[in-house]
């Protein structure tokens, strides 16, 4: 098996490292060769988080280059935009359909883009779900990272009983059925 490179994008406190953190069980327990790579930009202040999933029967290093990526997991769509040239042609965008202006936007230093949902879809295949909302409607406002992902593991090769086991156990105890709840909402969307 061809190494499977996942990108998981969002800002400071958005659930980034859980989420990789989830699928780096996933594909652990699959028997694969697994590396994590953690990249933080201001992520305390709403600045860009970025992690890498690497995935296959022997994984040399943890960083993806651009154009590798199989899967893009975004949780606010300017950081989907910042990180499209990371995908494959043939690869797939997840995108949870949040607008989180960054502090140059705040500051009017910049102006946030428009039509970057259109412009995701003219470039790679996108998946958008507005798991922001569908959280909420769950009583489970942090758990859209979830949302996210279980739409996301649509797209990739693990069996839906296995991702709930890992949830099961990755998550903190107390939120172990609303993070379930919005896994499934996600793969439905998926």
């Amino acid at each position: 098996m061809a190494t499977t490179n996942i990108m998981i994008v969002g800002v400071g406190g958005q659930g980034t490292l859980l989420t990789s953190r989830i699928l780096g069980k996933m594909a652990t327990n699959a028997g694969y060769d697994v590396k994590l790579s953690e990249v933080h930009g201001m992520a305390q202040r709403g600045g860009s988080v970025v992690t890498y999933v690497r995935y296959g029967e022997k994984v040399a290093e943890p960083i993806v280059e651009e154009g590798q990526v199989d899967v893009l997991i975004a949780f606010e769509k300017l950081e989907a935009m910042r990180y499209l040239h990371f995908v494959k042609k043939d690869g797939v965008i997840i995108v949870n359909d949040l607008r989180m202006d960054p502090i140059t936007v705040v500051t009017g230093q910049a102006t946030y883009p428009e039509g970057i949902i259109d412009t995701l879809k003219a470039a790679r295949k996108t998946l958008v779900v507005d798991a922001t909302k569908k959280s909420k409607e769950i009583g489970s406002p942090r758990s859209f990272n979830v949302i996210v992902l279980g739409a996301a593991a649509k797209h990739m090769s693990f069996a839906k009983d296995e991702w709930i086991k890992v949830i099961e156990t990755t998550v903190p105890p107390k939120t172990v059925a609303k993070n379930i709840e919005a896994f499934e909402v996600g793969y439905a969307i998926g």
